[in-house]
């Protein structure tokens, strides 16, 4: 039964129910955080903790080779996906009405495209072969080992199954092992149709651990020491064995290391720091107008389920799905408020992207009722300076430093998706049928060694044949499609029906070895459209540099003992356009002073984010809250920021938009 009709039929039912109100009294004083529930089936150990991480941030165990756990679970943004840029198509999913540009539009994680088991592409409604977007934003995985149950929904329970035989692995405190066996296997976060545990495992004994990532942090690198995942494995369980079993139980043990318990607040319960008067002016409205309610304890959680009006509740039955009991329709969980002042996107639709807007979403009372609504969810009447005080308590005094600053725990290696490393779509195409020009969809590594490199084109003419053309040289923009190519030319049966509406892809094996690493290549599609001028329409050409493992070939100095800082290649829409929340990430292979400027378009200082300081080989994150050095808010324009270390130097480009 559809939510929309489901919640129609039993409106009637839930108007008769009573709705408890939430304690409205001052909450009791905040205590420390509570010892971590840990499954007596799965203890914490060292070995299984790295294991853990090695699984969490390889890109390798997902069908594309393009997402991992990390991919949407970063430390930078409080746990979330920093990616998703509300009303940017390649982070929306068109919502339970399946039409982009609607009301109902969810503010999602870019999964990976819709795959069959041998790597060819099958559109998606609405993604088409682009990576398709999860139907709800992504909850921090950082704290999560506190939660009896995860997900949005909670469908992740305490008692662990093996997702093959079905025998019970852990009977309480497994949520962490239960949702972790959920993403690998979804076709759109991590799969392909029809994926099970088998190939999961087989690609996991296949892959060298990290492969993917430029860098990886000294004592995880060190751990690794070049060894295999069965070798892995056997030092964390005993065997060289890979089970869904261990996966999920190396996994959940990392997550399990990651608790954040180091923010202003934890001092202030201690007894070491106080709030400034604005926080402290926060915390006591936090507590008196019932946001303590649901944000309980020094979890900021009461880890329990509540409709409070972000969407319309037949949008997304929620945890009514799980439990069947219609008091449940439309209920979430409710998310901890620890280092929620990191989050770009908030709520399980994304709805908002600034912690202000969300103030102000619970200042009006919600935007939508139900007979399930709490009566603490009402107009608050707040002025301005205490909507200001609350968002001053949640951003500052919530935020524990080592999480924005990605320090252990919470350090990580890179990915290959934010790396200089994906393949680049470079100039322009001509139409065919329908005036629609060919795209070429390029996201997978080229990893030497890959046995499954696939290529898109969507847009062409259905039911017609397209060519795919790469080599050493960019295959030319003309109605004379190349007989002949240095590394490859596939011709393809194009699926669809009609003008714009074929698509294809062709599925390449790149040699492993060292023959190709370090090579520049370049491709593009040719499609036969007699509509087309000449015959002939063609894609954008895209190119891409074959590399071996931890980017060797790739960068400019290989890993191991480098001296060129590197900017990296930021996700979409981070920086640009940026936000007053961009993160600046940029990483250094030499214990070196390190400068990081950001300049306007005239070449002028405005803002010295880093000066002068020493660091060492690894990893960073800078926010640039948009103002200048004497903390004028930048006006809106194009900006540059210049990365410095060693003798070096690298600059990107960002575009402000206010």
């Amino acid at each position: 039964m559809k939510p929309q009709t489901l919640f129609r039929s039993l409106k009637a039912v839930l108007i008769l129910l009573p709705v408890v109100a939430l304690a409205q009294l001052p909450p009791p004083p905040i205590g420390p955080l509570p010892n971590l529930p840990v499954p007596a089936a799965n203890p914490i150990t060292a070995a299984k903790a790295n294991l853990g991480k090695v699984l969490f941030w390889d890109e390798q165990l997902s069908s594309s080779r393009t997402v991992a756990c990390g991919t949407c679970h970063r430390a930078e943004a409080g746990g979330g996906d920093p990616r998703p840029v509300r009303g940017v198509a390649a982070f929306t999913n068109a919502g339970p009405d399946g039409t982009l540009g609607t009301p109902d539009d969810i503010t999602g994680s870019p999964g990976v495209p819709q795959a069959n088991s041998d790597g060819s592409y099958a559109s998606a409604p609405v993604a088409g072969l682009a990576p398709q977007v999860t139907g709800r934003g992504t909850p921090s995985h950082i704290n999560a080992g506190f939660a009896p149950n995860t997900f949005w929904d909670g469908r992740a329970t305490a008692a662990f199954l093996d997702p093959v035989t079905g025998d019970t692995l852990i009977r309480v405190n497994g949520g962490l092992e239960s949702q972790v066996v959920g993403p690998p296997l979804s076709s759109v976060e991590m799969g392909h149709i029809g994926r099970d545990w088998p190939a999961v495992v087989a690609r996991i004994q296949a892959s060298q651990p990290l492969a993917l990532a430029a860098f990886i942090p000294a004592d995880l690198k060190n751990w690794i020491d070049g060894r295999t995942y069965p070798q892995l494995f056997q030092e964390a369980f005993g065997t060289t064995a890979i089970t869904p079993g261990r996966i999920a139980f190396a996994i959940a043990t990392y997550e399990r290391t990651l608790l954040s318990n180091q923010a202003k607040i934890d001092s202030v319960i201690a007894g070491t720091a106080t709030l400034t008067p604005q926080q402290a002016q926060g915390q006591q409205l936090f507590g008196t107008l019932g946001c303590a309610g649901c944000h309980a304890g020094a979890l900021f959680s009461d880890n329990n389920f509540h409709y409070i009006g972000v969407r319309p509740a037949a949008e997304d039955s929620g945890r009514f799905e799980v439990t069947r009991n219609i008091g449940n329709i439309a209920q979430m969980k409710t998310p901890s408020l620890r280092n929620v002042g990191l989050r770009t996107n908030y709520f399980h639709v994304g709805r908002f992207n600034r912690l202000e807007d969300v103030v102000a979403f619970y200042n009006r009372g919600g935007d939508f009722n139900a007979p399930n609504k709490p009566p603490v969810i009402r107009p608050l009447g707040l002025s301005p300076g205490q909507q200001a005080a609350l968002v001053a308590f949640l951003r500052e005094a919530l935020t524990d430093n080592r999480v924005r600053d990605r320090v252990f725990p919470f350090d990580r290696p890179s990915l290959y998706s934010e790396a200089e490393m994906v393949p680049q779509i470079t100039g322009a195409g001509v139409p065919g049928s329908g005036g629609a020009v060919p795209e070429a969809i390029a996201l997978e590594p080229a990893l030497a060694g890959n046995p499954a490199f696939t290529v898109g084109v969507q847009h062409a003419v259905g039911g017609g044949t397209a060519v795919l053309v790469i080599d050493a040289a960019e295959p030319p923009a003309d109605v004379v499609i190349p007989a002949s190519a240095s590394f490859a030319r596939v011709e393809v049966p194009l699926q669809g029906l009609g003008a714009g509406q074929g698509f294809g892809s062709a599925t390449l094996a790149i040699p492993g070895g060292s023959a190709l690493v370090g090579q520049k290549l370049h491709g593009r599609w040719y499609v036969n459209d007699p509509s087309a001028s000449g015959g002939v329409a063609w894609s954008p050409a895209f190119s891409f540099t074959v590399f071996g493992p931890n980017a060797n070939g790739l960068l400019a100095v290989d890993p191991p003992a480098p001296t060129l800082p590197r900017a990296l290649q930021l996700s979409p829409g981070r920086p640009t356009p940026f936000r007053s929340s961009t993160l600046i990430q940029y990483e250094i292979y030499q214990a070196s002073p390190v400068r990081l400027t950001v300049f306007d378009a005239q070449g002028r200082s405005v803002r010295r984010l880093v000066e002068g300081a020493t660091q060492m080989p690894g990893a960073y994150a800078v926010t640039w809250d948009g103002r200048d050095d004497g903390g004028r808010l930048s006006a809106a324009g194009v900006y540059f920021y210049r990365l410095e270390s060693g003798g070096r130097a690298s600059t990107l480009r960002t575009v402000k938009l206010d």
